[in-house]
Parts: structure tokens; sequence; C-alpha cells
């Protein structure tokens, strides 16, 4: 399996293990979006809390080249975190919320 092919497997397992937990409030779906042709990959949260609509990505990898961009991580432990502890290394992983003058001082891929 080519390195490409072995991190979209990666990035599609964490996304499916995040979308499996229910949030503790309200009635809110958790659903995958995977394009593998354009390579982004999403958690999106929908639903009701209280008299509240609820909708928006939790989660959003983006593969670019052979790096993981993560354009948005609303998670408390850290998408990154998971990304590493599955092997992927810090210099494929790119902090993308992070602006590019910040990226050089992160420990991770500038781009």
């Amino acid at each position: 399996m080519d390195k490409v092919s072995q991190y979209r497997q990666i990035v599609q397992d964490i996304l499916i293990a995040h979308s499996q937990i229910k949030p503790a409030y309200g009635e809110i779906e958790m659903d995958v979006l995977f394009d593998q042709d354009r390579d982004h990959y999403q958690v999106v949260r929908t639903g009701w809390l209280q008299k509240k609509r609820v909708y928006g990505a939790l989660i959003h990898i983006d593969i670019k080249g052979e790096k993981l961009w993560i354009q948005y991580d609303g998670t408390e432990v850290g998408v990154a975190n998971e990304l590493i502890e599955s092997g992927i290394p810090k210099t494929d992983i790119v902090l993308a919320y992070h602006s590019p003058f910040l990226r050089q001082y992160d420990g991770f891929a500038v781009s």
C-alpha cells in the first residue's frame, strides 16, 4: 500500500471512530463525508441543542500531495495526536488552522 493510500485509511478510521461518539446533549447526528477523488475528509454534526440548530464540521482533513492538512479540529484530544499515534510523522501533518507564520513554531509541517 502506498503512503497516500495508507494515510487515507488512517484518516477514515479515525473519523469513523469520532462519528460514533454521540454528543451528551441535544439531538445531534454525526456523519462522515469522504471524497477520495479530491481527498477531503470530514465529520459533520447536524441536529438541535435545545432550540438552537447545530451544524458544522467537527473535523476536516485534506490530503495535499503526501501531507495531511488539518483544516479544522473541534475535538478535545486533538486529531493530530491521534494521527501521530497511528504512525504518521509530524513532518507529514500541517496544522492548517495555524497561520503560515506560526506553523514554523508548532513542531509540525509548515506546508
